[in-house]
């Protein structure tokens, strides 16, 4: 998971972002000036959303990031919310956690709101964590991952969920020794269904008499009167309601509570109101699991105890964000999930002398672990969005957006590093780990098009096997950073015109034991090399080189795989100049 070294590489960008521009790795929503980043784990089954206002990231300026867990059977775009047009799902209109976080913006001024939404493939994280045997620490640090982008912000952190997001919540306090000094709310959206006095009790009460910022608000209603096709919601004392009383009692020994009722709701507090449980009592056995957070509960939930409760809105009352709800939902892409580069890891020079001499079986190995761990330029991480407008086979034009990053793969730092030719296997497989793709023969033209630097072709004449040693890669590198400079070229410029393209093809289909290599464009932007699959599947020169894309790309607006893309009987020439789809979209590599 990435760690806090993300800060170093955040630190770099920040005199690069002014109030109107996005962070590093955002993108504009178009929508209530907010930016937003998707990181998606498959390996993991986790998906986050983080939105976040275009401005408030200047020097002086502090982070509250609320990380916010989903509730059960819910997506992150139905947990955000807009407003619901004909054929929409009803669950786009129960939450709208994106218009109370706007409604919150209002009010939270001294500090930068950014609210991150997690989901797991299971759409329930306590399925999730029964299904995941390093749950806890894959919670930790899907938080610690988060917690690193704003981390020059001196981010404090909100841990909030709702249903089944309480379990992500309970994970995280079983994955620490204490609750950090960063955290300063815990809320409970009808989701304490796994408290346990012994478990999360001692944790909760010293983190509460560890400073007078600590908030923590917990909403339930009658659950356990509820009967669901003819059986009983919950057990007498499965539900919150019950847990919130066991909760309450628990923490109630160490800080006394008021209690009053007031508006069909049972209020106990701390004198301080640092502490709230709002119960709802259930006459009528009624379900109100969702009301607790569409009648403004994320709202209350963050302001419970400061001197912004029930101002300008009310716990279980009418919408007080109903003019912030969006007419649509805009969701990025996600990026690439490169993890972040070790300080201390190898330069790209000390690298490509250590695996000058090795056998290409144990090269690759190297050029894996050493990418796969992050050892990588950071510009390379600031992938290049391109749109372009392409027909599919039946002539009907679409619009394709993809990202791209701006050069070829290399191993090292921002400076000094060496572009790095690698088999298609290795490549392919840190294209899996990265949620990437290799390129197509029509996307390297349209990179080419739309390159800002766009250099000759440099070339050495064969020799035996000289090209394909590493002091040739390495020979090849310095000649196109020597280039790369007397154009005037600065790193995260789209560049093109200085290595074919390893790409993907239906040709790996028909030989699963080649190497498909097409590209090297001159300036008239006619390739060098046609699309050709005559090399071995081991066969590496200089030439050769990994431009990862984004592997979700845009599709008239709507995300979706290269892959399905490539297998789509009509859709594939949008992506491809070949004549047939390819059920084959990547080269084979032994995992």
């Amino acid at each position: 998971m990435i760690k806090n070294l993300f800060a170093i590489a955040v630190l770099k960008a920040i005199t690069l972002v002014s109030a109107a521009q996005p962070l590093p790795g955002f993108k504009p929503s178009g929508l209530f000036d907010e930016q937003q980043m998707v990181i998606e784990t498959p390996s993991a089954g986790t998906r986050v959303l983080i939105n976040a206002p275009l401005s408030g990231f200047e020097t002086d300026d502090r982070v509250l990031l609320v990380i916010y867990a989903l509730p059960n059977g819910n997506t992150i775009e139905q947990t955000f919310g807009k407003k619901l047009k004909e054929g929409d799902d009803w669950h786009f209109d129960i939450q709208h956690i994106g218009a109370q976080t706007r409604f919150l913006r209002t009010v939270i001024t001294d500090r930068t709101l950014v609210v991150a939404y997690l989901e797991n493939s299971l759409k329930s994280w306590p399925a999730w964590s029964s299904r995941t045997p390093d749950s806890k620490e894959q919670v930790k640090g899907i938080v610690d991952e988060i917690t690193a982008l704003f981390v020059p912000w001196n981010p404090e952190l909100a841990l909030n969920g709702h249903s089944g997001g309480g379990r992500f919540i309970f994970s995280y306090l079983d994955a620490v020794e204490r609750i950090p000094d960063r955290v300063v709310r815990i809320a409970f959206l009808d989701s304490n269904y796994g408290w346990e006095d012994e478990l999360y009790g001692p944790k909760i009460v010293s983190w509460l008499g560890s400073g007078k910022n600590r908030y923590l608000c917990t909403l339930a209603y009658n659950d356990s009167v509820v009967i669901y096709n003819g059986k009983p919601l919950v057990s007498p004392t499965g539900g919150t309601w019950y847990r919130s009383g066991v909760m309450r009692d628990y923490i109630a020994r160490s800080f006394p509570m008021k209690r009053r009722e007031r508006d069909s709701l049972i209020w106990s507090y701390s004198r301080d109101r640092r502490i709230e449980f709002i119960l709802k009592p259930n006459p009528a056995g009624k379900i109100f699991h969702t009301q607790q957070v569409e009648y403004n509960g994320f709202i209350h939930s963050m302001l419970s105890g400061t001197r912004h409760e029930q101002k300008g809105y009310r716990y279980f009352g009418r919408r007080a964000y109903s003019d912030l709800i969006s007419d649509t939902l805009i969701v990025p892409v996600r990026r690439l999930n490169i993890p972040v580069r070790d300080p201390s890891a190898e330069t790209g020079s000390d690298f490509m002398k250590r695996i000058s001499d090795l056998p290409v079986e144990e090269r690759e190995e190297e050029i894996f672990h050493a990418a796969a761990s992050g050892n990588i330029p950071g510009f390379l991480r600031q992938t290049v969005t391109l749109k372009g407008v392409f027909s599919d086979l039946n002539g009907t034009p679409h619009t394709l957006e993809y990202e791209v990053m701006p050069d070829y793969l290399s191993i090292g730092s921002d400076d000094d590093f060496c572009r790095i030719p690698m088999t298609p296997g290795t490549a392919q497989k840190l294209a899996d780990l990265f949620g990437g793709s290799l390129l197509t023969s029509k996307l390297s033209d349209h990179i080419w098009a739309n390159a800002e630097v766009k250099l000759v072709p440099f070339n050495y004449v064969p020799v035996g096997n000289a090209n394909e040693l590493v002091e040739k890669f390495a020979d090849h590198n310095a000649q196109v950073e020597k280039q790369f400079s007397e154009a005037g070229g600065r790193y995260g410029q789209l560049v093109a015109g200085i290595k074919k393209d390893v790409i993907i093809s239906s040709r790996i289909a028909e030989r699963s034991d080649r190497v498909v290599i097409y590209g090297w464009h001159k300036t008239d932007g006619k390739p060098i090399q046609p699309v050709y699959s005559g090399h071995i599947w081991w066969y590496v020169d200089y030439s050769h080189g990994i431009r990862f894309m984004n592997a979700q790309v845009l599709l008239d607006g709507i995300p979706v795989l290269v892959s399905d893309l490539l297998k789509d009987p009509v859709l594939f020439r949008v992506i491809t100049n070949e004549e047939n789809p390819s059920d084959k979209t990547s080269y084979p590599y032994q995992k």
